[in-house]
């Protein structure tokens, strides 16, 4: 396993939208582990492939307090969504920043697992709102994309003077 290095906002690469997978493959799950071992060093509970630039359909995500229940998603895709609630966010791509964000309170998703079957998942809470997260990121989209324009100048000159500072 490796650790591999995460773009950060606002990296245009983060923009590419995700094709799918066309084989679950020793290379998709060597991916998929080496993206695990990112995420948790990180530390987070999510991370999309086009975050470690590699614009392809794979998700691993681990919401649990003991960090032992890694789920990988392979081409997801969410079938249904419904309710709403609205939560603070972070991202391994925009470091130290959290916002507000409203999303779908649960969800229904499909994706293929590190052997290439097919299922389904329900999710609400953290769970849902993670999905959803990293899905847009495979649709090319950060979460402070949600947020207003002046945020997001806000968030991209707080992230440049860091970058500044620590060069």
């Amino acid at each position: 396993m490796a650790l591999l290095p995460i773009l950060r906002y606002p990296d245009e690469r983060l923009h590419t939208k995700a094709r799918p997978v066309a084989a679950v493959d020793d290379r998709i799950r060597t991916l998929v582990a080496d993206m695990a071992e990112t995420m948790y060093e990180a530390p987070g509970i999510g991370l999309a492939a086009t975050q470690v630039d590699v614009h392809e359909r794979v998700v691993v995500i681990d919401v649990s307090e003991e960090r032992n229940e890694l789920r990988a998603f392979i081409n997801p895709e969410i079938l249904e969504r419904s309710g709403e609630t609205v939560g603070e966010e972070g991202c391994l791509s925009v470091p130290g920043i959290y916002d507000k964000v409203k999303r779908a309170e649960r969800v229904r998703v499909r994706a293929l697992d590190t052997q290439g079957q097919p299922f389904e998942l329900e999710a609400d809470g953290l769970l849902a709102v993670c999905i959803q997260h990293e899905l847009d990121h495979l649709e090319g989209k950060v979460f402070v994309e949600y947020l207003s324009l002046l945020k997001q100048g806000r968030i991209k000159n707080k992230l440049a003077k860091r970058a500044r500072i620590t060069a």
